[in-house]
């Protein structure tokens, strides 16, 4: 079937909207058609949307290397990243994505390993981004030679979850409080033998989330010593390996396990259910991030919501345009939730 063209447009030509199309129909100068896609401040809002809504009409797309040529911008964020869960990535992605579309930027992602951090290629790597900024996601975040390298390097850059609050634009979530948080839910329901899985130990979060725990069994005043941990590496499969272990024995099996992250207690959820353990009766496990597994499992997974999306939009914010961050400071600190689900329940008194 032959396509047909408007009789107005030449053979093989498509009308393609101009910024000037945007500024006739808005009722504006082409410059204040600019600043309004640049994101200019100084425009009165009335303006700013009459533009918009009139780009939006005309399905206007500014051309990003145009607008680079124009404004010595690349429009362009990069989200540094090396983390083992897939949920974890994929919420923070979808945040700095979202903020990057609402500011007419576009977001690449680099992945590099944090081993790799100090090897000479590195560098090299970061100088061809050629970004307007970097986003820096847990474990790199920690990485005190990779942000001494981009400081170097002349690259903005946000840091999501570090270990300690430096000068970096940094957004922040309590860890500890929220671990202990959850061990408190677990102390409440009158589990005394808690068994905890925690991270590897390239990530800060897992020792934050071993010190609350922690220090919510001190609190209780129960021994630590009497307390079986496990290190895991925020992968399914090293929660199934750390059920093996604390569930191998029935006479000497915790009455609940806390995995530091979602991941991990969708593998003891898993290895449970194949040995015939019933979740919460004869188990109770919580988890932490409040990832889209926690919805998916069998029971349903209680777990800290950790604002990871939020994460993900407040630190391009803080790149693109601090006022709209929601710090006045360097540092912009989430709230956390702890959300109570099927997974969890009062021990069993077996009489």
């Amino acid at each position: 079937m032959q396509s047909r063209l408007s009789p107005e447009l030449s053979k093989g030509q498509i009308m393609k909207t101009t910024i000037t199309d945007v500024a006739k129909q808005a009722g504006v100068s082409m410059k204040t058609v600019s600043r309004v896609l640049n994101n200019e401040p100084n425009v009165a809002k009335t303006t700013r949307e009459r533009v918009m809504q009139a780009a939006s009409d005309l399905n206007y797309s500014p051309n990003l290397a145009a607008r680079g040529l124009a404004s010595s911008k690349s429009y362009l964020i990069a989200l540094l990243y090396d983390n083992p869960s897939p949920s974890y990535l994929s919420d923070l992605q979808k945040g700095a994505v979202e903020a990057c579309r609402k500011h007419g930027y576009h977001l690449v992602l680099e992945p590099i390993r944090i081993e790799e951090v100090e090897s000479p290629g590195i560098e090299a790597r970061l100088r061809r981004l050629s970004v307007d900024g970097v986003v820096i996601a847990p474990p790199l975040s920690d990485s005190s030679v990779l942000l001494a390298m981009l400081t170097k390097l002349g690259l903005r850059h946000s840091v999501v979850a570090p270990e300690t609050i430096g000068d970096a634009l940094t957004v922040f979530m309590d860890n500890s409080e929220a671990a202990f948080m959850m061990t408190q839910h677990l102390l409440d329901l009158g589990h005394r033998d808690i068994a905890f899985i925690q991270g590897p130990d390239s990530h800060s979060s897992s020792a934050q989330r071993l010190s609350g725990f922690e220090s919510a069994i001190s609190k209780a005043g129960l021994s630590l010593d009497r307390i079986k941990t496990i290190v895991g590496d925020y992968t399914v499969q090293s929660g199934v390996n750390a059920a093996k272990i604390l569930l191998s024995h029935h006479n000497d099996r915790p009455s609940a396990i806390f995995a530091a992250n979602d991941d991990m207690a969708a593998g003891v959820v898993t290895f449970a259910a194949r040995q015939g353990i019933v979740v919460p009766d004869e188990l109770s496990v919580c988890g932490f991030d409040d990832t889209p597994i926690a919805e998916i499992l069998w029971p349903k997974l209680t777990t800290i919501a950790q604002p990871i999306q939020e994460m993900g939009r407040q630190a391009v914010a803080m790149l693109i345009d601090k006022s709209e961050s929601k710090g006045s400071s360097n540092t912009t600190t989430l709230e956390f939730e702890l959300v109570v689900r099927a997974s969890t329940g009062p021990v069993r008194n077996d009489g």
